[in-house]
């Protein structure tokens, strides 16, 4: 079961580190005035995994750790509005939040 919960994370890894790239790529191409901000999302309290994983001992895991150290989403949605707060000649290039006990 930690083989398949390491593969999984692996895979997530891989598109984030995906996504920071082209998130790069378009800030760097944009027109000027247009501000690109990542954000990287730690392990949040929603119902995804509840949806998308259809493992059940890999569903369980996940729900477990879930319970033991995920974060609200309005943690997220408090980091975005600070990024989008900021003046026009300001860019938060790159946001991270996650629970301070996430490894």
């Amino acid at each position: 079961s930690t083989r398949k919960e390491s593969s999984a994370a692996s895979d997530v890894y891989k598109r984030q580190n995906a996504l920071r790239t082209a998130t790069e790529a378009l800030r760097q191409e944009c027109v000027p005035g247009l501000r690109v901000t990542e954000v990287s999302p730690g392990f949040i309290d929603t119902m995804f995994v509840d949806s998308s994983v259809t493992d059940p001992a890999v569903r369980e895991a996940v729900n477990r750790q879930k319970r033991k150290l995920a974060i609200s989403p309005d943690a997220i949605a408090r980091a975005i509005a600070f990024a989008i707060e900021q003046p026009e000649d300001v860019e938060i290039g790159s946001i991270v939040v996650r629970p301070t006990a996430q490894d």
